[in-house]
C-alpha cells in the first residue's frame, strides 16, 4: 500500500483561514502538499506547518483555467476550498464559487485526481442569496466533472483568526451595543475550524462515501442572540442587544457594503441571515455529518476562550489572571 508521503495533494485556497488548518491537518498526516494560491509569496506562513520540503506554494487564479491545469499536474486528490462572503470587482460570487468550482474539478478530472470541495450549508439553488446560489452551483459543476467527489457543507466556522467571533469581539469592544439582524433569532450550529479540517484530510483518506454531501455543524444549536450573549460572557462585556429589524437592516447594508472591515455588511448578507444555517434531519439520517465521519465537534464554549481572552475587559482579564 502506497504511504501518504506518495500522494501530492493540491490545495485550492489553502492560505486562508480554514486552508491553514486543513494544511496542517494534512501534515500530521504525511501527505506532501501543494498550495494552490493567487498569491504564493504571501503563504511562507505556511512552511512550518509541516517538514522541510513537505508544502509548497504554486501560483493559480480560478478565473484562468491554465493556471489551475498546472497546479494539478501530477496531483492524486484536488481540495477546493475557494470562496468568498462578499463580491469585490472580477471575485464575483459566480466566478469564485461557481465557475471556479467547476475549473477546478474539470482539472481534476483531467488528472485523474480525487476530489474534495467545500461548500457551505445554505447551498441552494432557490436561495434569494447569491452566495446560496453560487454554492449550489458549484456543488452541481464538481459532481459532474468529478462523481465521486466529496461535499463538505459546514456552518459558520469558528477559530482563531475567523471573521465570525472575533468581529462580534472587536465590535463589542468598542460600541456600547451589538445589533440583533432580524432579532437574532435565526439559528446557526457552529463548527470549529479544526474539526472541519479534520474533516477535509478523512476526505482525503478515503474514509467519505462516493460522492456523498456532508453536512458539517457543531454540538450545538444557537440562535444569533445566543452567540452574541457567549461572545460577551468569554469577553467579560456587557453590552446592549439591539434587535434591527429585517428591512432596515437591508437598508443599512446598502451602505455598509462599501465600509471596510468588521463595519463591513451586504445586502446579500442580510438575505443569508433570513434562513437558518443547521445540519439538517436528512443528513442527521444518512449518517452524513461530523459524527458518521467518526469526529466529536468541539463547541463553541470550549474552543472560543482560548483565543478570544485579548477581547476581554480589563477587569474581567485581572481576574482570570489571579
Amino acid at each position: 500500500m502506497a504511504s501518504n508521503l506518495e500522494t501530492l495533494v493540491t490545495v485550492f485556497g489553502g492560505s486562508g483561514f480554514l486552508g491553514r488548518n486543513v494544511v496542517r491537518a494534512l501534515a500530521k498526516r504525511e501527505y506532501r502538499i501543494r498550495v494552490a494560491v493567487r498569491r504564493p509569496e504571501l503563504a511562507g506562513h505556511l512552511q512550518p506547518l509541516g517538514r522541510v520540503g513537505q508544502i509548497h506554494a504554486v501560483q493559480a487564479n480560478l478565473r484562468y483555467p491554465a493556471s489551475v491545469e498546472a497546479a494539478m499536474r501530477d496531483s492524486q486528490v484536488a481540495i477546493n476550498l475557494v470562496g468568498t462572503l462578499a463580491e469585490s470587482g472580477a471575485q464575483t460570487f459566480d466566478a469564485v464559487q461557481a465557475k471556479g468550482a467547476e475549473t477546478v474539478a474539470k482539472a481534476a478530472a483531467a488528472a485523474g485526481a480525487r476530489m474534495v470541495h467545500v461548500s457551505a450549508i445554505g447551498a441552494d439553488e432557490n436561495s434569494p442569496s447569491g452566495y446560496g446560489r453560487s454554492k449550489a452551483s458549484g456543488e452541481k459543476a464538481v459532481l459532474a466533472a468529478v462523481p465521486s467527489a466529496t461535499i463538505l457543507r459546514p456552518s459558520v466556522v469558528f477559530g482563531p483568526e475567523d471573521q465570525f467571533t472575533n468581529r462580534f469581539a472587536a465590535l463589542a469592544r468598542i460600541s456600547p451595543f451589538l445589533p440583533l439582524i432580524g432579532g437574532g433569532v435565526t439559528r446557526m450550529q457552529p463548527v470549529y475550524v479544526g474539526d472541519v479540517a479534520t474533516a477535509v484530510a478523512n476526505a482525503v483518506d478515503g474514509n467519505t462515501a462516493s460522492g456523498a454531501t456532508y453536512e458539517l455543524g457543531g454540538p450545538e444549536v444557537l440562535t444569533m442572540r445566543e452567540i452574541m450573549e457567549v461572545i460577551l460572557a468569554i469577553t467579560g462585556r456587557k453590552r446592549m442587544l439591539i434587535s434591527l429589524p429585517w428591512g432596515l437592516a437591508k437598508m443599512q447594508a446598502m451602505f455598509l457594503q462599501f465600509a471596510p472591515g468588521m463595519l463591513k455588511l451586504t445586502p446579500d448578507q442580510v438575505m443569508m441571515l433570513q434562513s437558518d444555517n443547521v445540519v439538517s434531519d436528512a443528513a442527521k439520517s444518512a449518517g452524513l455529518t461530523l459524527a458518521g465521519l467518526g469526529i466529536m465537534p468541539e463547541s463553541m464554549q470550549a474552543i472560543a476562550p482560548q483565543y478570544l481572552w485579548r477581547f476581554r475587559a480589563a477587569g474581567q482579564f485581572q481576574r482570570m489572571s489571579v
